[in-house]
């Protein structure tokens, strides 16, 4: 009888140990980490009128794109919550980008990974997940995602992440180094420091929920701006506030959503901007020429809101700045959003809209 007590004793000090080493192992990562870069964009036809525009370069981070920051507020969240353990298998339904981070974060803690994906993913996130040690497991559309993430985890005893549900509760919104914070800090010199508009894309709300709940907490008069492509709910849900609405299911990789996520708040959002397909990815390689280097489509789709609300400005004779985020490098997306046939393919004649975004950078 007596050495049950000691035992349990035991279980839960390797239990509390393996805890606290995990968290270090995350926390240590972020020491070693630095702040990623806001690109000041030069744009004369905007600049001479008095309105700025910047990126903020989340392709920096380690796996290469703003979902390392949701990733490590996954994980932390997770643990300390009790829902991951020593040997726990991590299951994440995704598009891509979350998958690559988590994957990296489930390797520094020594746990499988199974990463939950549509077929179309682009083939350097496969490659990516499976370079940090983690499986795919393709499904045909995106929103067969979430069922096959639930039914992996319960056959191995894991934890499914769901960051469609946990993004928007995993980050302090308050502040404590979190993205919206970085932007003020970094915005403190420019000329119109607090920002007009910060824009950002939907995947799965949840940094369009932070950024917008710590711009209401620190009272800055900013407004936030969320760019959906075609095809995404996210629009429709934010007009009605139906949130059973379902949706075709967006064909820029990494942003829009098929059905309601809970971790996308409305409440929080000022305006949202429609873009079609082609604008996205003609503002993609427009971006991509005057940065001298690639982004990615989800980039694009940020950049034709930015360029939209910066003309509506113009015309009212309005000045300040506008912000968004560079979500993911281009070279992900090399045989895909960067190959002409592929393009034309899946989004025919990109010609026109390249033209309306050019006159808008004119």
């Amino acid at each position: 009888m007596s050495s049950h007590p000691h035992s349990s004793g035991q279980a839960a000090n390797a239990t509390s140990d393996w805890l606290s080493q995990a968290i270090n192992r995350i926390e240590a990562d972020y020491q070693r980490s630095a702040d990623t870069h806001l690109i000041a964009l030069r744009l004369p036809c905007y600049a001479q009128c008095g309105i700025d525009l910047y990126l903020k370069d989340e392709s920096t981070h380690p796996t290469g794109s703003l979902k390392h920051r949701l990733a490590r507020s996954l994980f932390l969240y997770a643990l300390c919550n009790g829902w991951v353990r020593e040997g726990s298998t991590i299951v994440e339904a995704s598009s891509g980008s979350t998958a690559v981070s988590e994957a990296y974060f489930a390797r520094l803690l020594g746990l499988p990974f199974v990463a939950v994906m549509p077929r179309g993913t682009s083939p350097e996130k496969i490659a990516q997940i499976e370079f940090h040690g983690g499986r795919c497991h393709l499904v045909e559309s995106a929103g067969a995602v979430y069922e096959q993430a639930h039914a992996i985890a319960a056959q191995t005893g894991g934890h499914y992440m769901d960051q469609f549900t946990y993004a928007e509760r995993a980050t302090d919104w308050r502040g404590n180094n979190n993205i919206a914070e970085s932007i003020f800090t970094q915005m403190a010199r420019e000329r119109h420091p607090v920002p007009r508009w910060i824009v950002v894309g939907a995947g799965t709300g949840g940094t369009s929920a932070t950024i917008g709940r710590y711009v209401r907490y620190q009272r800055h008069a900013s407004a936030l701006c969320v760019a959906d492509p075609a095809g995404s709910v996210f629009s429709q849900y934010h007009r009605t506030g139906d949130a059973a609405l379902t949706a075709p299911g967006s064909r820029i990789e990494g942003i829009g959503r098929p059905r309601v996520e809970p971790s996308f708040i409305r409440t929080l959002v000022d305006r949202m901007v429609e873009v079609q397909d082609a604008d996205s990815v003609a503002a993609m390689q427009a971006l991509s020429q005057l940065l001298g280097r690639r982004v990615g489509p989800s980039t694009g789709t940020n950049f034709v809101a930015m360029l939209e609300l910066a003309g509506e400005m113009r015309q009212r004779g309005e000045q300040g700045s506008i912000l968004s985020l560079l979500c993911d490098a281009g070279e992900r997306y090399l045989p895909t959003y960067f190959d002409p046939v592929w393009v034309q393919e899946r989004f025919g004649d990109c010609v026109p809209a390249r033209a309306r975004v050019d006159a808008l950078l004119a």
